[in-house]
């Protein structure tokens, strides 16, 4: 069963045999054996393609929950710890600002655990990829994931110094015009992200001119202390320039919004053991450090 679950979240042979540690012709011969036994034929096959019949989606169904019944039960004797692969998919400036400095308190709680992290801020289709949860910024919109909000995160507007004395400093939003903002384009979704301000409890949306516009957040950070335009991102992200004076704050009485910090996986998918010992630990690190 677990063994034709992966396949079927896959849609190969190949990559369930990575993913399960076994060799390609033994996953073959396992879902030939499992559709021997019960009569009914459960992969659709081509040359590129593995997609599951009618028969074998209803069947996969109840593979998932007798899968995290057995996990529940051989779990709960014994003491025993979680164990297995774990594949999470983390926003880079997360991932090093939050995770990784505690990781190794995770790994030393959970030594069974095999950890395994991909970056980036793409939707992700998690049972085909195989990944198993996702850390996202923003709100989530994807209506088949369950999402669990872990921090809500501090906003600030920002601009190099070098910016400020070739524009000036704004000291409202009505003084915004010759101003600049550098662009920033989410690979989740469409469009420029406007500025975003708090004004006597009503956000406001403003965008200007961008001569410069990126799609990752180190660029972002780089163009900013470059003085190509106003930014606006996480406090954290920013904590060291700040330090430093390569960035100051902007329209500091008008902040932006908090921006949700959540963990998604999917619905129709009871949690294993491994995963939920790390959204609990995750949802901990991020409301001490945050």
């Amino acid at each position: 069963m677990r063994v034709f679950s992966r396949v079927v979240e896959r849609r190969s042979f190949t990559a369930a045999a990575d993913d399960t540690g076994f060799p390609r012709s033994t996953v073959t011969d396992a879902v030939k054996q499992l559709e021997a036994r019960l009569g009914v034929r459960l992969l659709q096959r081509t040359t590129r393609h593995v997609s599951p019949t009618l028969d074998g989606e209803a069947y996969y169904q109840r593979c998932l929950a007798i899968l995290a019944d057995i996990e529940d039960a051989e779990g709960a004797f014994g003491g025993a710890m979680p164990k297995g692969m774990l594949r999470v998919d983390v926003h880079g400036t997360l991932a090093r600002h939050f995770v990784l400095p505690s990781l190794p308190s995770f790994l030393e709680a959970y030594p069974d655990i095999e950890f395994y992290m991909s970056e980036g801020d793409r939707l992700v289709d998690l049972v085909r990829e195989g990944i198993d949860c996702v850390l996202r910024v923003g709100t989530p919109q994807d209506s088949d994931m369950v999402a669990r909000r872990v921090a809500m995160l501090d906003e600030v507007t920002l601009a190099s110094p070098a910016y400020i004395e070739r524009h000036g400093m704004p000291k409202h939003l009505g003084r915004l015009e010759g101003h600049r903002m550098i662009g920033f384009r989410s690979t989740a979704g469409a469009g420029v992200l406007p500025l975003e301000f708090v004004l006597g409890g009503t956000v406001r949306n403003i965008s200007l001119p961008a001569t410069v516009t990126v799609n990752a957040a180190e660029s972002f950070i780089a163009a900013a202390r470059l003085g190509l335009g106003i930014i606006q991102v996480p406090r954290y992200h920013a904590e060291q320039d700040l330090a430093a004076g390569t960035l100051i704050h902007v329209l500091a009485d008008f902040p932006p919004t908090k921006t949700p910090v959540s963990l998604l996986y999917p619905r129709n998918r009871q949690l294993s053991p491994r995963v939920r010992v790390f959204i609990d630990w995750l949802a901990k690190v991020f409301a001490r450090q945050s």
